[in-house]
C-alpha cells in the first residue's frame, strides 16, 4: 500500500466531488457505495463511481482510489463489486465486517470478477474497517486474512455503527476509543502493513478538535486518516508528514552518531539525548518517509 496521509470520503452518486477533492490536496479518496448513497440511487451510484475510476485512471491520477461497497449481508456487494472492479481501481475499503471469514468472501468476489473485467489478478487491495465489536475483537485474524488486506482503519465515529456495536460514549479526549485505536495499530503493524487509517472526526464547528484528533493519532502510530470534509485534508497531510523540526533534528542525529562512529563508538549524546544504532534507524527511516512523500507531491503537481 502506498501512503496516504488524507483519505476523503466521497458519496458515490456526486461524481464532480472527485476532482475537487483531489484538487484540494487528498492523498486518497473511497468513492462511496453505503451510507451516503440513498438506496434508490445505488445502481446510479455504481455507473457514476466506474466512470470516476475511469476518468482518473486515463488522467494518469496518482491519488489512491477505493471504493466503501456496502456489507456482505446487505446482499448488494457483488453487485458493486461487479460494478467498480475495473482498471485504475486501486482496492475496496470493506464495512461492517466481523472477522477473518468475511474477508475471505470478499476475497472470493473480487477474484472472480477481476478476471470477468480484465483487471490485473491481486491487484486490488482491501482496506479493512474496523466498525463492530467482533471486528476490533478479530483485528488481528482480519489483517492476516488475505494477501489482499492493505491497512486497518480503525473507525471511532461518533454515535455510528462502531458506537452503537460497542457502546462507548464518544468524547473529543478519546480515551473511551485507546485501547480499540492502540489495538488496530499494534494488529496492522504486527501482520507488517505499515500505513494503519484512523477516523473519523465529525464536528466540522471543531478545526481545533480536528487538529487534536489527527495529533493524537499520529502519536499512537496511525499514518493516516480517514475525512469526511475537505476542510480537514490540510491538517491531516500536515499532522501526518513529518515537520521541518523533525527532518533537521534526524539529520543531526546522524550526523553527530556518523562522527562517533567514525571516531570508534558505537553511541553518542544528541541533544542531551542517548543514540546508538537504534535511533539511527528510526531516524533514516522518517527521513525515507520524508524523502518518499516530498517525491509524490512533485510527482503530482508535475
Amino acid at each position: 500500500m502506498k501512503p496516504m496521509r488524507s483519505v476523503l470520503f466521497v458519496p458515490g452518486h456526486r461524481g464532480t466531488w472527485v476532482e475537487k477533492a483531489l484538487a484540494a490536496g487528498a492523498d486518497g479518496v473511497i468513492l462511496d457505495l453505503e451510507d451516503s448513497v440513498p438506496a434508490d440511487l445505488k445502481d446510479e451510484a455504481r455507473t457514476e463511481v466506474a466512470r470516476s475510476i475511469a476518468r482518473l485512471h486515463e488522467a494518469g491520477s496518482l491519488a489512491g482510489v477505493y471504493v466503501r461497497v456496502n456489507a456482505l449481508d446487505t446482499g448488494i456487494a457483488g453487485d458493486d463489486i461487479a460494478a467498480v472492479v475495473v482498471p485504475g481501481l486501486r482496492g475496496l475499503s470493506l464495512p461492517k465486517t466481523y472477522g477473518a471469514e468475511d474477508i475471505v468472501r470478499f476475497d472470493a468476489l473480487v477474484t472472480h470478477f477481476e478476471l470477468k473485467n480484465g483487471v490485473e489478478p491481486g491487484s486490488v487491495e482491501f482496506i479493512c474497517n474496523l466498525e463492530t465489536a467482533e471486528a476490533y475483537a478479530n483485528c488481528e485474524a482480519m489483517a492476516t486474512a488475505s494477501p489482499r488486506v492493505a491497512t486497518l482503519f480503525a473507525g471511532t465515529a461518533r454515535d455510528a455503527d462502531v458506537s452503537r456495536s460497542i457502546g462507548f460514549q464518544f468524547t473529543p479526549e478519546g480515551l473511551e476509543t485507546l485501547y480499540l485505536r492502540s489495538r488496530a495499530v499494534l494488529a496492522a503493524r504486527a501482520a507488517g502493513l505499515e500505513f494503519p487509517l484512523v477516523g473519523v472526526w465529525q464536528d466540522l464547528s471543531d478545526p481545533d478538535g480536528a487538529r487534536r484528533f489527527s495529533e493524537q493519532n499520529r502519536e499512537l502510530g496511525f499514518r493516516g486518516q480517514v475525512l469526511i470534509h475537505p476542510s480537514h485534508i490540510a491538517v491531516a497531510n500536515e499532522v501526518f508528514s513529518p515537520s521541518t523540526f523533525e527532518v533537521e533534528f534526524y539529520e543531526g542525529m546522524i550526523t553527530a552518531f556518523e562522527k562517533a562512529e567514525a571516531a570508534g563508538a558505537a553511541a553518542v549524546l544528541y541533544e542531551g539525548m542517548h543514540v546508538d544504532y537504534a535511533h539511527i534507524k528510526t531516524a533514516r527511516e522518517v527521513l525515507a518517509y520524508s524523502r518518499l512523500l516530498a517525491e509524490r507531491t512533485d510527482a503530482a503537481a508535475s
